[in-house]
């Protein structure tokens, strides 16, 4: 509110002038009072629509996971030996056991210096630190783009660098990494990828055939002479395997076989590795029980939410209120003020009766022994639980070993007809109903809640205006009350001394 240019305070009628006016705004901003209070109402009732939205969407995360078959396919698989072979397994590997015998690992091209290198690590071209001639080297490798070196002015370092650099004529990586070990005084080149077809090939740069510098530069590392057409060629080599009594080549020593993925660390010699793949029931059951406390804990927020008085004594506090309360009373008012704001929300309601009516329903189609949560051991708690549900952890155990896919069909069953759909797959669909639900009473500005905000925003605005303008009027009819007794008074005082006057005559 702008200011407005006034002397007031007693004036010469007797009056308190400001105290009158702001006792009669007092009254009047008692309304736009009243309109604050409406806004932050909507904004906690807003605040606490997006937090239980949270929640929601969480539990309809957890219920995806669990209308998934691959949940209910967990698998555990073990090795007699991990030293030579470790096993891990998706939904789609099927139980069982196999065998695995490891030959050979997989393995890198390699071409390394094989003995030390006269090296002088306090120079720092290659022509001094490896007692080269100064001159330019052109040569390839593995067909990339041609690597230059100028010995008078290019290290050991740079190099090694250029090598791992290298770079094919579309772009891609040559395939090949190179180092120089300056404890060891040798130089390490070998392909990034295993297997047969993998090779380190290092051929001459063009016009650098027979090139005595070329030659010398890789004899000097100890890599073999360049002999003309006769390249630095290096292959590496396959992983050689008996798998159930089958030779099998694989070019990395990680590989997936029908959904097991196995992971080479050794080898076997005469030994033979065995495999064995079961059911996870404890991975299945943990699943099972992650999805029951997540929604216990949901439909106990909304309960409590549903289930709050409002205490009417309690409003949001208004500036004026503020300024006689410290923070911390203002915090335990508003602690007070925001309960009680969902008190019987319909919207809320639908979410509890929907899925307390889902998990208690049957699911038509599937094995008799798991046609309800009931028949596996998840019951529901007493009635004014509104909805809790509760595990016998053995009977769920016991379910799950006896029938795995009767209690998956339970959860994940698909259908077009709604009975015959799987819980979680009914739960999904009500909590992503629900949930759109409540974005368009509190998700946006254009929701319900948020339009309401902005039109109490507006009339915010309106009374700001107005009661300036009121404030104003207030004083200028003062100021005119007040001339007006000034008027009087001076006219009183002409009276007077007219009557004195005639008494003098």
């Amino acid at each position: 509110m702008s200011p407005i240019n006034r002397v007031f305070g007693l004036s010469g009628s007797g009056l308190d002038v400001d105290k009158l006016v702001a006792d009669m705004m007092k009254v009047q901003r008692m309304k736009q009072d009243t309109i604050k209070q409406n806004k932050q109402i909507a904004q906690w009732q807003e605040e606490s629509y997006r937090d239980l939205n949270n929640s929601l969407r969480s539990l309809r995360d957890s219920a995806f996971t669990m209308k998934l078959q691959g949940t209910f396919l967990a698998r555990k698989v073990t090795s007699s030996n991990e030293r030579i072979v470790q096993v891990t397994a998706n939904s789609l590997a099927v139980t069982g056991s196999h065998t695995l015998k490891v030959t050979q690992l997989a393995a890198n091209a390699r071409l390394n210096s094989t003995s030390a290198v006269e090296f002088d690590g306090s120079k720092t071209t290659l022509a001094e630190q490896l007692g080269l001639e100064e001159g330019i080297v052109t040569f390839s490798i593995n067909g990339s783009k041609e690597i230059t070196i100028n010995t008078s002015e290019d290290s050991i370092d740079t190099l090694a660098s250029m090598i791992n650099g290298a770079t094919m004529a579309d772009g891609t990586r040559a395939g090949v990494s190179a180092s120089f070990d300056r404890v060891l005084s040798r130089m390490f080149i070998s392909s990034t990828a295993t297997g047969a077809q993998a090779e380190v090939n290092i051929t001459a740069g063009e016009g650098q055939e027979g090139s005595e510098l070329l030659a010398n530069l890789f004899s000097a590392l100890r890599l073999n002479s360049l002999e003309p057409d006769t390249p630095l060629h290096a292959h590496g080599r396959d992983a050689e395997i008996v798998y159930d009594g089958l030779h099998l080549n694989q070019s990395c020593n990680q590989f997936t076989i029908s959904g097991v993925s196995y992971t080479l660390t050794g080898t076997s010699d005469t030994e033979v590795v065995n495999i064995s793949l079961t059911n996870d029931t404890d991975a299945v059951f943990d699943a099972i029980k992650s999805f029951v406390e997540l929604y216990n804990t949901t439909i106990e927020q909304i309960n409590t939410k549903l289930g709050e008085v409002k205490n009417r004594d309690y409003l949001p506090l208004t500036d004026d209120q503020r300024e006689e309360l410290s923070e911390k009373q203002q915090e335990k008012w508003e602690d007070k003020a925001r309960i009680g704001l969902l008190r019987n929300d319909s919207i809320l309601d639908g979410v509890i009766n929907d899925m307390r009516r889902t998990l208690s329903s049957l699911v038509e189609g599937t094995d008799a022994t798991c046609r309800s949560l009931a028949d596996i051991g998840i019951t529901t708690g007493a009635w004014y639980e509104r909805g809790k549900l509760y595990i016998n952890e053995d009977q769920l155990k016991e379910a799950l070993t006896a029938n795995p896919q009767g209690v998956m069909d339970l959860f994940t069953r698909t259908s077009e007809v709604n009975s015959e759909k799987g819980l979680a797959t009914r739960i999904y669909d009500n909590l992503t109903t629900r949930i759109s639900q409540i974005i368009d009473k509190a998700g946006s500005n254009d929701s319900v809640l948020g339009k309401r905000i902005a039109d109490y925003d507006k009339q915010i605005v309106l009374w700001d205006n107005k009661l300036q303008d009121m404030e104003q009027r207030y004083y200028k009819q003062y100021a005119a009350l007040e001339t007006a007794l000034a008027r009087m008074n001076q006219q009183s005082l002409s009276l007077m001394s007219l009557f004195g006057q005639g008494n003098w005559g």
